[in-house]
């Protein structure tokens, strides 16, 4: 069979287990239950029934070995990652913090800033530890802030040598700048991890609606997906040598958390993504949290991005998340010297998942990102088609710059 083939497959079975909530294997996650219904414009949705947050029934608590310290049940402590590379040669110390809990249970691992202009997750990273009462925390928390520090000192979403981070994982230790600092997270934090959520923004210039980005042909990542409450999910492997790419293909089920735009502090996007992963650490049975009933969870197999045929002004004419028919009037471009106006408008039916913000823009510009409803056979081929969704294997470097969507 060829990987192609193979690939189609795995697609099929895990949106068929979507739709149907039965598993495929023995270990599969617990039944997903999806709606089998969409209009035009609905997409698929993913119901998640309110579940009890069951006592721990452990007398043990276990101390959290991590970065040469360990972390007492019942505290909460700030750890330094120390990667060995910097632009300047020496090492600069990353704060991780670390959340123990009283009880016995999964450690869940956060992190940022891997693009150093992506600032809203560091703020979430942040109020998510101290929000944590460890006595009632069933496992551990564990936050790195900032990543990317160089980047973020910068305010470039780039390493000082313009390579993206995010396209070097799991690492080399005797590779480039970037794959070390890649490879000294991925050794020092990421392998302590039972579960990870890389958090990031929209980019260059754009937001991004707060959704949930995941391989949904590995049942594991299904099953973690599903835990974010009403987040719009969305199927989106990750580009080769991205961190959750690279985690999942290690056997800890990642999702990216995407929301808001780039070097800004979001209060809106903030306490969705707060929101969010506290309703996460709920239903993994982590920490006490009332789930008062059920949350849908769109689901969208396919996602493309709309690009303008002119330049000039580009104004938008709808919001994130707002879900529009085929031939709607997405937003305008105006020539700023014969103010002549072109209308952009919507190919497909679908949702708002990103869009770039009001600017000027060439022709070609990828101004609106679209979630479209699949039906179960389309969705057994759905791959990005997009350059800005697709994956590469190519390095991230000034003679290589490929426009990603986000992660």
């Amino acid at each position: 069979m060829t990987s192609r083939f193979l690939r189609t497959l795995r697609c099929f079975i895990a949106a068929l287990t979507l739709v149907s909530g039965t598993p495929f294997a023995a270990d599969a996650p617990s039944q997903v239950a999806i709606a089998t219904k969409a209009g035009p414009t609905d997409p698929l949705s993913l119901t998640i029934e309110p579940t009890a947050i069951p006592k721990s029934n452990s007398s043990e608590p276990r101390p959290v070995p991590l970065l040469g310290k360990s972390v007492a049940p019942g505290a909460i402590d700030v750890l330094y990652w120390s990667p060995g590379v910097s632009f300047d040669g020496n090492s600069i110390p990353r704060g991780v913090l670390v959340a123990n809990g009283q009880h016995s249970g999964p450690t869940l691992c956060l992190t940022a800033v891997l693009h150093g202009d992506e600032h809203n997750g560091l703020e979430i990273v942040r109020r998510v530890l101290y929000e944590i009462d460890p006595s009632h925390l069933s496992g551990a928390v564990i936050g790195v802030p900032i990543v990317n520090l160089d980047g973020f000192r910068r305010g470039t979403r780039y390493l000082p040598d313009r390579r993206d981070l995010n396209r070097y994982f799991p690492g080399k230790e005797q590779g480039s700048a970037a794959a070390r600092l890649a490879h000294s997270l991925f050794e020092d934090v990421i392998k302590s991890c039972n579960y990870l959520v890389d958090i990031h923004t929209g980019s260059f210039h754009r937001a991004n609606l707060t959704q949930v980005r995941g391989d949904l042909t590995n049942l594991d990542v299904v099953d973690l997906s599903r835990r974010f409450g009403s987040t719009v999910i969305l199927h989106n492997r990750g580009a080769v040598g991205t961190l959750r790419r690279a985690a999942t293909d290690a056997g800890i089920p990642t999702v990216t958390l995407e929301t808001g735009e780039p070097l800004r502090i979001q209060e809106r996007e903030v306490r969705h993504g707060v929101a969010a992963i506290q309703h996460a650490m709920s239903a993994l049975s982590m920490y006490p949290r009332t789930l008062q009933s059920k949350a849908t969870a769109p689901v969208y197999f396919e996602s493309r991005w709309v690009r303008v045929n002119e330049g000039g002004v580009l104004m938008s004419g709808v919001r994130l998340g707002e879900l529009v028919a085929q031939g709607a009037r997405l937003g305008t471009v105006t020539d700023p010297v014969t103010n002549h106006v072109t209308n952009v408008v919507a190919p497909y039916p679908g949702r708002v998942l990103g869009l770039a913000l009001d600017q000027v823009v060439l022709p070609g510009y990828a101004a609106f990102h679209i979630g479209i409803t699949s039906t179960i056979e389309e969705a057994k081929a759905a791959e990005p088609t997009d350059a800005l969704d697709a994956d590469s294997d190519a390095p991230d470097t000034p003679e290589h710059d490929p426009l990603e969507s986000s992660d």
